[in-house]
């Protein structure tokens, strides 16, 4: 699988390449499924219908990896925070009160409530091309425990998950008791998706940018640390990509001290700047701007071509440095394709 080589540090020309929520809105037949399912939350926990998700785009675009069709947020859920997805607000979940509220969350909950996705991730592997990797993810704990403070996503930009931030100062014994949950349990959940079939794992750590640094240290890397160590102890061989997104100069910190095999690199973020800050022998992936998928044509072809020369000579794996929104066309992403594979 060339997405596991260049894990392993291999220098692929051109490179792999997957996108972030490369199955989703912008596709006709992903609107077609949602459909049927009723709402977002049963679409994820309907292993038929969420493995079918994940390899629609498999089989339109020939991605290099296929990544687990689900939401962050699954495991609140799983361990018994009520969740619903309301059309034009995103996620809703009645925010956390105190420890008390956080002490009636059931670790044991989370492995039956998780069991539909492993039956998901059993069902792409067994549905995939031999040559086409599956990655497995979850939602970093810090990013997680911002949805389960605040109840929902940031207001606005400059202004994300207010309550969350206050309470790194003002209840932080609250914010330290969630991450702790979220980084056991988060550990049970990936290490059951490699068991299930998954060939590597990603950690979303969306929102690192809100903190300072020395609470991105606290709640950032030392919770990603025990996470990549504990899955490294019971499989030495996985690979592991960390995505701290908008975390600008703590990159190289967040590389070294993680141990993540490889970092997911935000649009914002300079591939020679990268490439100087961090170890020697770095992975990278990322980080065209989904922007230019709307655009399409010329802007998007040159995006693309800046992408791939800024890390030529690296190991890198070809993405976005967000997720894909649900304008985009199609062709788009079949312009994508065939650009990085003339390259």
């Amino acid at each position: 699988m060339k997405l596991l080589e260049v894990l392993n540090g291999a220098k692929a020309w051109p490179p792999p390449a997957w996108l972030m929520r490369q199955a989703g809105r912008y596709l006709p037949e992903y609107r077609e499924l949602r459909s049927q399912a009723g709402d977002f939350l049963s679409l994820c926990t309907n292993p038929e219908l969420a493995a079918e998700v994940t390899l629609q785009p498999i089989r339109r675009y020939g991605f290099d990896a296929a990544i687990l069709f689900s939401d962050i947020l699954i495991l609140p859920w799983a361990l018994g925070q009520d969740l619903r997805f309301a059309e034009g607000e995103g996620p809703l979940l009645p925010p956390l009160q105190s420890r008390a509220e956080l002490a009636k969350l059931d670790p044991a909950r989370a492995i039956s409530g998780t069991a539909p996705i492993m039956e998901t991730v059993r069902r792409v592997k067994a549905g995939l091309p031999s040559e086409t990797a599956l990655i497995g993810f979850a939602g970093s704990p810090f990013t997680v425990a911002c949805y389960m403070l605040d109840g929902k996503g940031g207001a606005k930009a400059g202004n994300e998950f207010p309550r969350t931030r206050l309470l790194c100062f003002e209840d932080r014994a609250l914010v330290e008791g969630v991450i702790e949950l979220l980084t056991e349990t988060t550990i049970t959940y990936l290490q059951a998706q490699v068991d299930a079939g998954a060939d590597c794992v990603m950690l979303f750590e969306s929102w690192s940018g809100i903190l300072t640094s020395s609470l991105f240290r606290d709640f950032v890397i030392a919770p990603t640390k025990r996470i990549v160590t504990a899955l490294k102890a019971k499989n030495p061989r996985l690979h592991i990509i960390g995505f701290p997104r908008h975390c600008g100069l703590m990159l190289a910190e967040y590389v070294t001290a993680t141990g993540i095999t490889a970092v997911g690199l935000d649009s914002v973020t300079d591939a020679v700047t990268a490439i100087a800050a961090c170890p020697p022998g770095t992975v990278f992936q990322g980080n065209l701007d989904p922007l230019l998928l709307r655009l399409g044509g010329e802007p998007l072809t040159q995006g693309i071509k800046a992408v791939l020369n800024g890390f030529r000579g690296q190991s890198h794996i070809f993405n976005l440095g967000h997720g894909i929104t649900p304008d985009v066309k199609p062709e788009a992403i079949a312009l994508l394709m065939d650009t990085i594979r003339a390259a």
